[in-house]
């Protein structure tokens, strides 16, 4: 049994919730949000409360009901809250800035990084933090992942991008290596 899928999610004021279809659909103040829901879990909207419901108890069931449960609940809590990840850019002469619909990076390269923003993703840079925010988590995840990959920090000096209040653990140097043998 999942101890995840179990848990009933209350809709919160101004919230709409619908499911049909195999879909559910969730509306909210900052927009709205849909998925396809697996036949073996069942999606139930009851006034203010959605509940998510295994047909058939196996393996796979199991697993599929705490992940569709926690969609959901993810659903609901964008189209209220939103979601919002911060990237911090360490190195001298790396900056970022935005342009239209897209993010410009400068990191080193000969070149400079351009990323499109996708629909339903914003993008806003502070100084030397980007910051990416939007109504769907995954989307949003997905978009910070994206950006840290142009330029991992290094473990020698730590420049690079890095999540927001991400410790990247420093390597000693050939210097001090070589000092100590």
């Amino acid at each position: 049994m999942s101890r995840v899928g179990k848990k009933s999610i209350l809709i919160p004021a101004g919230v709409e919730a619908k499911s049909e279809g195999g879909k559910v659909f969730v509306k909210g103040p900052k927009g709205e949000m849909q998925i396809f829901v697996r036949p073996e879990v069942l999606v139930q909207v009851k006034g203010n409360e959605i509940s998510v419901i295994a047909h058939k108890p196996t393996k796979m069931t199991n697993a599929l009901w705490g992940t569709t449960r926690a969609l959901v609940a993810n659903m609901v809590k964008g189209v209220t809250q939103g979601y919002e990840k911060r990237l911090q850019i360490e190195g001298v002469g790396y900056k970022a800035r935005v342009e239209g619909e897209e993010i410009i990076l400068n990191v080193g390269f000969s070149h400079h990084v351009k990323i499109k923003q996708p629909k339903g993703i914003k993008f806003s840079v502070e100084k030397n933090i980007i910051v990416i925010s939007g109504i769907d988590k995954e989307l949003v995840g997905q978009m910070a992942a994206k950006i840290r990959a142009v330029k991992p920090p290094e473990p020698y000096k730590g420049k690079g991008i890095r999540y927001f209040g991400e410790v990247v653990k420093k390597k000693a140097g050939k210097k001090v290596v070589a000092a100590a043998a």
